[in-house]
């Protein structure tokens, strides 16, 4: 069995290892980085920036710890070292790891040449490859609309703004989804004067009105400006009448926001364009994305596509586990006793200040769909260690079923959410019950106990 993986991002390695391990032979094909250009190049880095942020506020909330007052200045190239340490560092065990497994890497872009080959442009030449069975897992890059022109320089997509050039006086993010509240808070807490550009009357639509109300506060009281109802249109350099360089951005409701930066955050585009998916027979949406069944397969049953591409939950774990899965079926594993993917249950996670997760049901989605449900909710302010940390700041919120108790789903916001929430996904996940959760013995005092507290 030659298995052939297009892209080394999680999806990619996740495959590629496990197959390995149960006997194919792998060749993975990688233009960008090992590791995944979106993982190391976006997820990796702003998430280091974001925990040295964490940190300045944390310095800011220290003296009503019985400190005296700290004051944090941000090294610059301090701060882009450690960024590009951790991306080289991870990117460099991930090769060792697929090379330890026997794993062939081919470094160039692919294309397919017909339903059992691929062409790949190397530094050296074109090479084709035959194979019996092949995943795409190629990622997705910054959507970039045609009002936009990110330079690089003043208007930046995700992917320029780290390692970190230069710190923005200010900065207009625009789009309010996951990403962009990231952005928010990854700017602000380096002291830069943010806007941002909300196109509902929700920052995180979708998600938990009580989450996105805490974060709404939060960024207000940091002074972040919020322009809800508006839609940017165009975002320009211009020349300010005091002849500075600034960024402006219009919106469709005429007003106008001026920066000396702006960050475009309005979601991604899958990365199917240059593979000539039609050599292959492999079909894929209006959007770019590959429709795949349970087990990840595409309309053509010995190729599968997973990660971002796949038009799932663009979250890495859901990517690591889909390449799983992937090699298990390739290899034949599926026969036995097989679990598939349930997306509705994967855990998120948006290391905003605070955190937010959620998994599982929503109370509002419970609610659009008239089933009757249970919910709980409790503040961190009642938790002693919320208390200690100095950060009472959020709540847990768990969603169950009225006549048997068991969890449907739940959301968290405050310190350390992403870690919390694990614990609602095992029980959704497992089908466990709220009774399940209270009898289990937590470490006191801990942020955990207000799980406890809401499971009761």
């Amino acid at each position: 069995m030659h298995f052939v993986i297009i892209g080394g991002g999680p999806a990619g390695n996740q495959a590629a290892t496990y197959a390995a391990r149960l006997g194919a032979k792998v060749t993975m094909i990688e233009r960008d980085v090992v590791g995944g250009a979106a993982h190391l190049w976006d997820c990796i880095p702003s998430k280091t920036m974001i925990a040295t942020g964490g940190a300045i506020s944390y310095s800011e909330r220290i003296e009503g710890m019985g400190l005296a007052d700290v004051t944090t200045a941000v090294d610059n190239d301090g701060l882009t070292n450690r960024v590009e340490a951790i991306k080289d560092r991870m990117s460099a065990d991930t090769t060792q790891l697929l090379a330890s497994q026997g794993v062939e890497i081919v470094r160039g872009s692919a294309r397919f040449v017909g339903p059992h080959s691929v062409a790949v442009d190397t530094a050296t030449g074109t090479r084709e490859i035959a194979f019996d069975a092949a995943l795409i897992a190629t990622g997705s890059r910054p959507r970039i609309p045609d009002w936009c022109h990110p330079d690089g320089d003043r208007i930046l997509t995700t992917r320029d703004c780290y390692p970190p050039r230069q710190f923005p006086e200010s900065i207009t993010v625009v789009g309010s989804g996951v990403t962009g509240v990231e952005f928010v808070h990854m700017f602000a807490s380096f002291g830069a004067d943010v806007t941002l550009v909300v196109s509902r009357q929700q920052v995180l639509p979708g998600k938990d009105p009580d989450a996105a109300a805490i974060l709404e506060n939060d960024f207000l009281g940091r002074g972040v400006r919020l322009l809800k109802g508006a839609r940017a249109t165009a975002i320009e350099r211009v020349t300010s009448d005091d002849g500075r360089d600034i960024v402006r951005v219009s919106c469709d409701d005429g007003r106008v926001v001026e920066t000396t930066h702006a960050v475009l955050a309005i979601g991604s585009v899958p990365n199917t364009d240059t593979l000539d998916l039609a050599a292959a027979g492999v079909e894929c949406d209006d959007g770019g994305y590959i429709p795949i069944n349970h087990h990840c397969v595409t309309n053509q049953p010995h190729i599968y596509a997973a990660g971002d591409i796949s038009g799932k939950l663009p979250l890495s774990s859901v990517a690591s586990v889909q390449g799983r899965k992937v090699a298990e079926h390739v290899m034949g594993l599926h026969t036995v006793e097989h679990r598939h993917l349930d997306y509705d249950k994967a855990a998120s996670a948006i290391f905003t200040e605070p955190e937010i997760a959620d998994v599982g049901l929503a109370e509002a989605e419970a609610f659009a769909m008239g089933r009757k449900i249970r919910v709980t909710k409790v503040p961190f302010a009642t938790t002693p260690k919320a208390l200690i940390n100095n950060d009472p700041r959020g709540f847990v919120k768990i969603v169950s079923d009225p006549a048997t108790g068991v969890v449907l789903g739940g959301s968290i916001v405050g310190q350390h959410a992403a870690e919390l929430i694990s614990v609602i996904a095992l029980a959704v996940t497992a089908n466990l019950t709220v009774t399940d959760i209270v009898e289990s013995l937590l470490v006191h005092p801990a942020l955990a106990e207000a799980l406890a507290q809401a499971a009761e």
